[in-house]
């Protein structure tokens, strides 16, 4: 007897080829029929004008502490992910040194500044009940509702074999030994591989470049060759250059991590804007030397455009503006001080307009501002307006203007800036270069950044603009990039596919009515600490490993999720 059959869909079944109708019939986790269902079921569900398709696999998420006080993972699950990669960009909440209780606080204030979670959640939430990488693997363990998978986290393994010294020092030999003995643990214990970072914006709770910075290309390649020694692994890896245009020397360290592994190499996040039109050949040149030297280097990009709101009170992209971080680091009533001294917006702005500015110059517009809520009777009013108008009615320039509505918050208004890259132009060459071999959808950053963005609910975004907007990709085409191509690149056992005889991680939604709902900001996290959150609009059911975890946009209560282990869950990908 089936458990469930879902009969009359039309199956989009991953691969890319053309959508049929099918019953679909789940038995024990798996698929059992596709085709026509002949046998009793023990429940069924009529899916006539519904599509079903493999449910989609997010490969840059920053689940590793949310997982604990959220195990559906929201809002990733609601928009049909049933699959996550996690650890990413060298931080991970293990190991740990069990020698030095104090690693546990430095790494949540880590956390805290570098992925914008909240302290509070990381404190509350978590239990903090392990020490190596595969005793925080087993707390998570039959007790999370979507499948999930972690690499190892670079400032963790370097925290824990050099302490403090990981902040601008160097290895000993013995030290780099430890270093590779935790990570080959690790990977024995199931981690996916590395992530590591070098990118110029990712600082400490100290304010301090995080450890794999400090890192030399020597401990990077001995790291790398050791992802290469265990099966179904991966590397993942942000430098300064990700944000912008790559140097020579960053090409080649991607070109030679990925060789010295056997590997693939993923990083994040492509951004395409037709403005900047040698950004993109410049950054997929790293895959083409890869494939030369006998590695392969895959950019993520985002298939919709996610914004992130800014503010004067807290820290966002706006510190890292050249010069801006000592203003905004002030205490709020002397921040407010300095921004109304005229002298001082003159020079932030000559900062922010200047080339040592670099990717940061386009937050300069302060003009193309959106305001967001606000919090004071001054502002009544001003929500969802542009700084610009506002400022023209005020016979000011927006600059003053946008920091005379913030003072009168106390510097809580949030801010979105209007994207740069949304005309036609750059949609028509995000369509050419999706189809780019070295090309992979995704790159939510969910779980991290969790009042600034909301990027999670991208794949139902992506799927509403291929069926009813832009339409720059076919439905068949759309599910394959959400869903095959991510697996396939992570070497996924038997996942991603409507397949007899494969896991049943399975998505049922409208294609009439199939999107994102806007995000809005709930309080919802360990401590009331708030996050951006937004419903799924036309799915109507989302399994995972063949157990219903989503009915409508409502969770079951159900943890069908699995920790996906390197080997016996994935298996290893050629760079051939």
């Amino acid at each position: 007897m089936l458990d469930h059959v879902i009969k009359g869909a039309t199956v989009v079944d991953g691969t890319g080829a053309p959508a049929f109708t099918a019953d679909v019939g789940i038995r024990g986790g798996r698929i059992a029929v596709v085709g026509q269902v002949g046998e009793e079921s023990r429940t069924s569900e009529d899916a006539h004008g519904l599509v079903l398709t493999p449910g989609f696999v997010d490969p840059h998420t920053h689940y590793d502490a949310q997982l604990f006080w959220d195990p559906y993972a929201t809002p990733s699950l609601n928009h049909g992910v049933t699959t996550v990669a996690a650890g990413n960009c060298g931080f991970t909440l293990a190991p740990l040194n069990p020698s030095r209780p104090e690693d546990a606080d430095y790494t949540r204030r880590m956390m805290s500044k570098v992925e914008g979670m909240s302290l509070v959640a990381l404190e509350e939430g978590a239990p903090w009940s392990w020490h190596s990488f595969g005793e925080y693997l087993d707390a998570l363990e039959g007790r999370i509702a979507v499948n999930a998978g972690f690499m190892v986290g670079h400032c963790a393994l370097r925290r824990y074999a050099m302490g403090p010294q990981a902040i601008g020092g160097q290895p000993s030999e013995e030290q780099l030994r430890q270093m590779l003995r935790l990570f080959h643990e690790a990977m024995d214990a199931g981690a996916w591989g590395l992530s590591t970072t070098q990118s110029s914006t990712h600082s400490d709770g100290d304010g301090q470049p995080v450890a794999s910075r400090h890192a030399r290309p020597a401990e990077l390649l001995a790291l790398s060759q050791a992802v290469g020694e265990h099966e179904g692994t991966q590397i993942e890896a942000i430098v300064a250059g990700c944000l912008d245009q790559f140097s020579d020397a960053e090409i080649d360290l991607f070109v030679e991590m990925s060789a010295a592994a056997g590997r693939p190499l993923n990083w994040n996040v492509l951004t395409i804007d037709a403005a900047v039109p040698e950004r993109v050949p410049r950054q997929l040149s790293a895959g083409e030397r890869a494939r030369k030297a006998g590695g392969r280097v895959v950019a993520l990009t985002m298939p919709i455009l996610t914004p992130m709101n800014m503010s004067l009170g807290t820290f966002c992209a706006l510190n890292l503006i050249p010069g801006w971080g000592p203003v905004l680091g002030l205490p709020v009533p002397e921040r407010i001080a300095r921004l109304g001294d005229p002298e001082v917006r003159s020079e932030m702005l000559r900062r922010a307009e200047s080339k040592e500015a670099g990717v940061f110059r386009r937050l300069a517009n302060f003009g193309r501002y959106v305001i967001g809520d606000t919090y004071s009777e001054a502002n009544r009013g001003l929500t969802g307006r542009v700084v610009r108008d506002i400022a023209a009615e005020r016979g000011q320039d927006p600059f003053s203007c946008l920091v005379e509505i913030c003072a009168h918050d106390d510097l809580r208004t949030v801010l979105w800036p209007m994207p740069t890259d949304n005309d036609p132009a750059s949609w028509t060459l995000r369509a050419e270069t999706w189809q780019h071999e070295d090309v992979l959808l995704g790159g939510s950053d969910a779980g991290a950044h969790l009042d600034r963005m909301c990027g999670a609910p991208y794949t139902t975004r992506f799927l509403g603009d291929c069926l009813r907007g832009r339409r720059l990709v076919g439905l068949e085409q759309a599910v394959k990039m959400l869903t095959d191509d991510p697996a396939r690149l992570f070497g996924l056992r038997e996942r991603g596919r409507v397949r007899e005889g494969w896991h049943a991680d399975l998505v049922l939604f409208d294609p009439e009515r199939i999107d994102a709902g806007q995000a809005t900001l709930v309080h919802d996290l360990p401590g009331d600490s708030p996050r951006l959150d937004s419903r799924a609009l036309g799915v109507r059911a989302v399994w995972v490993n063949g157990v219903e975890a989503i009915r409508d946009d409502v969770v079951s209560g159900a943890v069908p999720g699995r920790v996906l282990r390197s080997g016996r869950d994935t298996g290893t990908v050629s760079t051939k």
